[in-house]
């Protein structure tokens, strides 16, 4: 048993005790036991002369299980952060933005906006010990937010999976003596199929790129022997899923339920371009940074954290630069062609180019099974990352999941798993594109501006700096704050802006989407910031009390409710919003 002696300024302000006339005798007592590798934290708060409850009612009693070992949190959020962004996006951007010239609004965004977000999410959650959701008892009104990046998170899950079940179903076919995307031939060539040896640049029409040439045999396997897009007319036409495809679907889902069942424990255009690359890359927003560092000790060192794992990331992007244009320029030099022919991004560049390139190479079986087994393991960390967001989310909310938690994940994977299948038809590649592009674009944006305004405005960024000094000891500097309470709302509002009016239709290589499916990009793409504003409506008229209180119920923190009906608001007073 461990206890400690805390001093009245050190209790946490998530469920603090009110007010009474006791002498400052509090003590902590710290309960942890062994589970099954998993550690869990009791602790119970007891004045001498009275025992008090927490706002309405609530207790002050904590059991929620942390980490076992610090390095099991930095490599889940490390897993989380490094995906397949790093690799099939961030090379690309570099080279079509200029190369070098890129690096400057990348490391300028990534100073200003993502390190300080991703500080802010994980201070966020290690102190209110909450998911994306619950987290919001600091300013009830926001809790929309975390409904929206939960629904996110989870629209996310149902196409990211199907990436995966793609590497594994590559990784199976590369276990032969002979890389079935090598030559022509088989049963899903086309008789327009031709064969490496005979392509050079002379082969193209000057307007078409090699790496936009649909007859390669690498071209033809991804399209016409993995996704059979040629059985599709278009994204009404989608079909049937794909057996091969679907059980590889299933395998990946088993791995993720199986993972997480326990808990934890188991011009203009460069900047956006820059801004938007920088944000997905960290991966701030979606609920899982919230997540996973409510899990953590009290006392962590999360600006330790944030700095390491976000520095991790970007280097891995910049590493992967290296490695992917050594392969485009090997492929470049083989067929006699500028690198601009074969560069692409997306999958394109791991399902075509790499493979293609990594089939010429000596010993071409056993570098094709590394490459996929290196997908597979960015993917399902990532993936893992935001089913775990989901779950957390509501689990805190509801505390009925949290008592049945294996029940609740099979049930999320399961539900990912049917939506999936749709994107594992004949045709399921446009609606994963559309998935892509309006799940988690506009949307996300959206919801960590408001996130941010959230927690640096109303919630009080001298408030939040505090928080950070009961739990490290220190406050945030200038910097920091100042980044927090305007240059990254000021960033995220940019964005937000600059990817709306830059929107255009979607397309997949010459297939140009019905406007319908435009309008049913967006409705998924509001289906998540509605969240927000109804929320905030729901919360205004069940509150009771007059105008003026309800915006004062809705805007100040719970354990702090009792202070409306004493008069004394503290987002009421000008000291509140000029604080820094």
């Amino acid at each position: 048993m461990n206890i400690q002696v805390l001093p009245e300024h050190k209790l946490s302000s998530v469920a603090p005790l009110k007010q009474c006339n006791v002498e400052k005798k509090e003590v902590e007592l710290i309960l942890v036991k062994d589970q099954n590798g998993v550690q869990y934290t009791s602790s119970t708060i007891i004045p001498t002369a009275a025992r008090c409850a927490g706002p309405h009612g609530t207790s002050t009693d904590i059991d929620r299980e942390t980490w076992g070992k610090k390095i099991d949190f930095l490599l889940s959020v490390i897993g989380f952060a490094v995906d397949l962004a790093n690799v099939w996006r961030f090379p690309y951007l570099c080279y079509k933005n200029g190369g070098g010239a890129f690096l400057i609004p990348y490391i300028l965004f990534l100073v200003i906006a993502g390190m300080p977000l991703f500080y802010m999410e994980l201070a966020l959650g290690q102190y209110n010990r909450e998911g994306a959701a619950t987290v919001w008892k600091i300013c009830p009104v926001f809790k929309g937010v975390g409904y929206a990046v939960i629904v996110i998170a989870l629209y996310v899950g149902f196409y990211y999976n199907v990436i995966i079940a793609w590497s594994l179903y590559y990784l199976y076919s590369s276990m032969t003596a002979e890389l079935p995307w090598l030559k022509c031939g088989n049963s899903w060539n086309s008789i327009n199929c031709t064969d490496p040896q005979h392509i050079n640049a002379s082969f193209f029409d000057k307007n078409i790129s090699y790496a936009n040439n649909k007859f390669t045999p690498a071209s033809e396997y991804y399209e016409r022997g993995v996704l059979h897009l040629h059985e599709s007319k278009g994204i009404e036409d989608l079909g049937l899923p794909r057996l091969e495809l679907t059980l590889c679907l299933v395998v990946v889902v088993f791995i993720l339920y199986f993972s997480l069942w326990k808990g934890v424990k188991s011009s203009g255009k460069v900047w956006i371009d820059a801004a938007t690359q920088i944000f997905y890359s960290l991966g701030a927003g979606f609920g899982v940074l919230i997540a996973f560092s409510s899990y953590n000790k009290f006392d962590n060192n999360c600006y330790r954290d944030a700095i390491l794992t976000s520095a991790v990331n970007c280097i891995t992007s910049f590493v992967s630069g290296f490695a992917i244009f050594s392969v485009l320029g090997y492929m470049a030099q083989k067929y006699n062609m500028d690198i601009k022919a074969v560069a692409t991004d997306g999958a394109g560049l791991v399902f075509i180019i790499y493979p293609e390139a990594i089939s010429t190479l000596p010993g071409s079986t056993f570098w094709a099974i590394v490459f996929f087994i290196m997908l597979l393991t960015l993917g399902i960390d990532s993936s893992m990352g935001g089913m775990e967001a989901v779950i957390t989310g509501l689990s805190d909310d509801f505390k009925f999941l949290k008592r049945n938690r294996k029940l609740f994940t099979f049930a999320t994977a399961f539900g990912t798993f049917l939506m999936a299948l749709i994107c594992v038809t004949n045709g399921g590649i446009y609606v994963l594109t559309l998935l892509d592009k309006y799940a988690a674009g506009t949307s996300i944006l959206f919801a960590v501006l408001i996130e941010a305004i959230g927690v640096s405005w109303f919630y009080g960024v001298d408030r939040f700096s505090e928080d950070i000094e009961q739990m490290m000891g220190f406050k945030p500097g200038l910097y920091w704050r100042l980044c927090w309470k305007f240059v990254s709302p000021v960033f995220l509002l940019f964005v937000v802006l600059a990817s709306t009016v830059t929107s255009s239709g979607l397309k997949y290589n010459d297939y140009v989407f019905p406007p319908w499916a435009n309008l049913l990009g967006w409705g998924v793409a509001m289906s998540s910031m509605l969240f927000v504003p109804f929320y905030a409506i729901y919360k205004f008229l069940s509150v009771r009390g007059t105008f003026t209180e309800r915006i004062a119920y809705c805007i100040t923190p719970e354990h702090e409710h009792h202070k409306v009906a004493e008069g004394n608001v503290r987002q009421f007073k000008l000291k509140h919003w000029l604080a820094i």
